[in-house]
């Protein structure tokens, strides 16, 4: 049984995958409260599967872009409980999984583009081919300096609609897609470490990491000229 939470947004999601489907999904209902929530949904997950801890072959968490304190909180948790339970830990940017439930639903029929919230005004940033595979990013970038009119998942559209008007589904992460992308090989897997992303607040002279160009200018190979 594949174990699978992401802590990247404001809202902590879990879910629980048999091998053959999803069994489990369940989503807090208030934000910012990773900490508090996310032990008792993995606990309470558990319970509705009617599982217990030994029952787990592997945990997928996502590992971001996202906070500071939202990632530590999940990724702390996916690595105690395999050292505890002896089971492998699998990182997957949490960008990645918004991408493939919007292939997987339908949302986009062409390339697209996932932008979250990562706070000061500012968007964690991805493109993706219309099979859910990423051409670039993450980066941290301001909405402005990446405006199109392509279509755009997560937060970044209800944030900043003037910069991305094409909004598509999903706002945000779900467990449920991020364990099938694990469980049937559809995603990149990764170290269980953070991905923050943040610019540094103060380094002198430091270049700016370059903003994602439109997907629009994408041609039919599917890279960027």
């Amino acid at each position: 049984m594949l174990l699978a939470f992401d802590t990247a947004t404001p809202l902590v999601t879990v879910a629980l995958h048999d091998g053959e489907r999803v069994v489990v999904e369940l989503s807090s209902e208030q934000p910012m409260k990773h900490g508090e929530h996310l032990a008792p949904l993995i606990a309470r997950a558990m319970d509705d599967a009617g599982i217990v801890r030994q029952d787990l072959t592997a945990i997928a968490v996502g590992v971001g872009p996202g906070p500071f304190t939202g990632l530590r909180v999940g990724i702390v948790t996916a690595r105690t409980l395999g050292f505890v339970l002896e089971i492998p830990v699998y990182g997957v940017c949490s960008l990645d999984a918004i991408a493939l439930e919007v292939v997987g639903t339908g949302a986009a029929s062409g390339s697209f583009l996932v932008a979250t919230d990562a706070r000061r005004k500012e968007v964690y940033l991805a493109s993706y081919d219309p099979d859910a595979r990423r051409l670039e990013g993450p980066v941290v970038t301001r909405p402005a300096e990446v405006a199109t009119a392509a279509p755009v998942a997560g937060a970044g559209p209800s944030l900043y609609p003037d910069h991305f008007p094409h909004a598509i589904a999903p706002a945000r992460p779900s467990a449920a897609w991020l364990a099938t992308g694990v469980a049937d090989e559809l995603i990149d897997l990764l170290d269980p470490e953070p991905l923050y992303l943040r610019r540094p607040d103060a380094v002198a002279g430091a270049p700016r990491k370059p903003a994602l160009r439109d997907v629009s200018s994408l041609d039919s190979s599917g890279t960027l000229p």
